[in-house]
């Protein structure tokens, strides 16, 4: 259960944790490299391997280049944000690679149907997490796992897996202490489901981690399409060679592009999570505040509010309108208090929505699912901290607000 609050906020890790400084200080002595992004942009590249032999490569390599730029070019950037924006370029760079390489290699790959999948949107911080937990239950039912995300490959064998799972964890784990906070308000698991923010290319994840206005209006007007084939093209090469199951995946991002989503998953039911965007918008705000302060030296509060102000609002402007298109059966709206306040009277109902049987196994496992980490603090924040106010933020979200109630009446 949700255990937020908007009232007494405090500033996120504050004073920096140790294992902080020291990465910092471990990692400035290649922070110059900075000052040549397009020179360590190349060598990324050259360890990918055979990037740039497929259709479609250039365009994708392209906006990583423009990506590594603008970080490089982030004023209050520290050590240890210089290397994260490297392995965040790394990773999609190499994972495409792999991903393309093994389609070459097996052409079936790509005629693995991805039938009826299940995707979790809606605004960040509106229980799509613990949506997705509770659909992860079934056995009859799949969602791609960190360790997956972050090294996909066919079926591993038992070296492999070790490995993959080894370095996950070592994510996990660095996480954890250079953000002791983080995992208060948003924990990740190596072995546990994740969000499609990881395979997705071209998301808005790095603005998660910093202030970067040049990629944020690139991404406005990038075409998503090419980034939503090969999402799928890299879930098929997870289930190659698999017992198939139903898919569950789930991003707050994909809210802005479901028109997209649904022309490259033509038959995927959208389970819709709501909940006061008054609420869910300071709430993320400080989720973002706290992961930008592994990557920088200082962040800007009322920045961080700008930005997620304009970026949420412009993507449920979106999402209403492609909402209108789509016909009601491939929408599952969840209000909050299904989940967030009682998930043992919600769960049965939200999988009756998506037609899948609600039995004793998945309420044996259900308080797991639930339940948040144990020695979690409680999360607490303000819409004033970010330079928001309740009224900016209903007048953005006001058709929004109109269909959430609705949804809650109904």
């Amino acid at each position: 259960m949700s255990s937020e609050s908007p009232e007494a906020p405090e500033a996120p890790d504050s004073p920096k944790p140790l294992a902080r400084v020291l990465a910092n200080v471990a990692t400035r002595p290649v922070f110059g490299s900075r000052r040549d992004p397009d020179r360590v942009f190349d060598r990324l590249l050259a360890d990918a391997g055979r990037l740039g032999e497929f259709p479609g490569d250039d365009e994708f390599i392209d906006g990583f280049r423009l990506l590594l730029r603008e970080w490089a070019a982030v004023p209050d950037m520290a050590p240890l944000g210089w290397q994260q924006a490297q392995g965040h370029v790394r990773r999609h760079l190499a994972n495409r690679a792999q991903v393309e390489r093994l389609i070459a290699e097996i052409p079936a790959i790509e005629q693995e149907p991805i039938e009826r999948p299940v995707f979790v949107v809606g605004l960040p911080r509106t229980a799509t997490t613990l949506t997705h937990s509770l659909l992860s239950l079934s056995e009859q039912h799949r969602s791609p796992l960190l360790w997956e995300l972050m090294t996909p490959g066919l079926d591993p064998t038992a070296k492999e897996r070790r490995r993959a799972v080894l370095s996950a964890r070592r994510m996990e784990r660095a996480i954890n202490l250079l953000i002791p906070r983080f995992r208060d308000i948003h924990p990740i698991f190596a072995e546990g489901p994740e969000e499609c923010t990881f395979a997705l290319p071209h998301a808005l994840q790095p603005l998660t981690q910093a202030h970067l206005p040049g990629y944020l209006d690139w991404h406005l007007g990038h075409d998503m399409r090419p980034d939503y084939r090969y999402l799928k093209r890299f879930y098929q090469v997870l289930q190659y060679g698999r017992p198939r199951r139903r898919w569950m995946f789930k991003s707050p991002m994909h809210l802005g592009q479901l028109d997209t989503l649904r022309e490259v998953f033509p038959d995927a039911t959208l389970v819709w999570t709501h909940r006061d965007p008054v609420t869910a918008v300071a709430s993320f705000c400080s989720l973002t505040e706290t992961g930008m302060g592994a990557g920088l030296n200082r962040t800007d509060p009322h920045t961080i509010g700008q930005d997620w102000l304009r970026l949420l609002g412009e993507s449920m402007a979106r999402a209403l309108r492609a909402r209108s298109a789509m016909p009601p059966e491939a929408i599952v709206d969840v209000p909050y208090s299904w989940l967030g306040t009682t998930p043992e009277a919600g769960a049965p109902k939200l999988y009756e929505a998506i037609g899948a049987p609600w039995t004793a196994a998945e309420a044996a496992r259900l308080p797991e699912a639930a339940g948040r980490p144990r020695g979690a603090r409680r999360h607490t924040y303000d819409l004033a901290r970010y330079g928001l106010t309740r009224e900016a933020v209903e007048r953005a979200f006001a058709d929004y607000n109109a269909l959430r109630a609705e949804v809650e009446q109904a």
